[in-house]
């Protein structure tokens, strides 16, 4: 993906309005004692569409700016949801995944990374941390939920950012079946 002025404007809002709605709308809901985690669905869906550096600017934008949101310790978010988004992005780019389905696996891995990574840095960075049972639950709900939701989160990302993904520098639309050929793998390097 290359980045645009219209390309940046667009993952500017896609981000902000994930943060909104992530701290306004979605931290009240409660399922099974845990709550559904939108930011590492919406830096996922950016990634596997755009690739491992638009994965992780959004992944780094999110998470400072709910960071900033929510007072946590600032740059904890934000540095789990870059190696998210840059993890996410050369999967997408290696692999070249084009099922309908890949939301699925793709947003519950970025999920349990993000889940994870978060707990051990802000374990690391707290001075007085408690550790209980009940951790590794609520973060199995959120990754399920997480795996529910990912379908539409990725859905909605990626008619968002669709635009952007096929404009060539010149301003000239690229047809969506050209793709570079080489073998499996290996496709985008140079041989």
């Amino acid at each position: 993906m290359r980045l645009s002025l219209g390309a940046a404007i667009r993952l500017g809002v896609l981000v902000l309005a994930t943060v909104v709605v992530q701290v306004s709308g979605f931290s009240g809901i409660r399922i099974f004692g845990s709550v559904p985690d939108l930011i590492p669905l919406a830096v996922a869906a950016v990634a596997l569409f755009g690739g491992s550096m638009a994965g992780a600017g959004t992944g780094f934008a999110c998470g400072l700016l709910f960071d900033v949101a929510l007072g946590h310790n600032l740059g904890a978010s934000s540095l789990v949801l870059t190696f998210v988004g840059y993890g996410v992005g050369r999967f997408g780019e290696i692999r070249d995944p084009a099922h309908g389905l890949i939301a699925i696996p793709v947003g519950a891995a970025a999920t349990l990374g993000y889940v994870v990574a978060f707990g051990a840095v802000s374990f690391m960075l707290e001075i007085n941390a408690s550790v209980s049972a009940l951790v590794l639950r609520d973060a199995l709900v959120t990754v399920l939920l997480n795996a529910w939701l990912a379908l539409p989160v990725f859905g909605i990302v990626k008619r968002i950012i669709r635009p952007v993904l096929m404009a060539e520098p010149g301003g000239r639309r690229r047809r969506a079946t050209t793709r570079e050929t080489g073998p499996l793998g290996l496709r985008g390097l140079e041989v």
